[in-house]
């Protein structure tokens, strides 16, 4: 299938913060890569309702509240999909961190920028730990 170059897959993502809220989650995947939690945004629905859908389907965990306008909107190459991702990514909170594992998240932690070093992730989240400033988050 050929996919036209303006095509870009949009993706709603979870900026869940640390009680000190200097790092942010991300979900290990079964295959070792790092995300943010999240995914794809569906047809028809908000990006707070479909985040909401995301969550408890890879982690099994309710959210307690999706802030109103994105912090982050990052692009990224899905290189074995071969097509551009726009991730848009809201600061979120969750009910508590005691996660269903899943294919999708396998494995939770905390990180900033520093954390990263030889963890494998999708470019989003570098891009996103680049960016991330904890004081524009208190």
């Amino acid at each position: 299938m050929d996919v036209p170059e303006c095509f870009y897959r949009i993706s709603i993502k979870a900026l869940v913060l640390n009680e000190t809220r200097d790092k942010f989650l991300i979900c290990e995947e079964e295959n070792g890569v790092w995300d943010l939690p999240g995914g794809g945004l569906d047809w028809e629905t908000t990006p707070q309702a479909d985040l909401a859908r995301e969550i408890q389907e890879e982690m099994g965990l309710n959210i307690i509240k999706v802030a109103e306008r994105p912090s982050y909107f990052v692009t990224e190459m899905h290189v074995k999909k071969g097509l551009w991702k726009a991730n848009v990514v809201y600061e979120t909170e969750l009910e508590h961190l005691n996660f269903t594992p899943s294919e999708e998240c396998v494995n939770i932690r905390f990180v900033n920028k520093d954390d990263l070093v030889g963890l494998e992730t999708f470019p989003g989240v570098k891009q996103i730990a680049e960016e991330f400033k904890p004081e524009n988050h208190r």
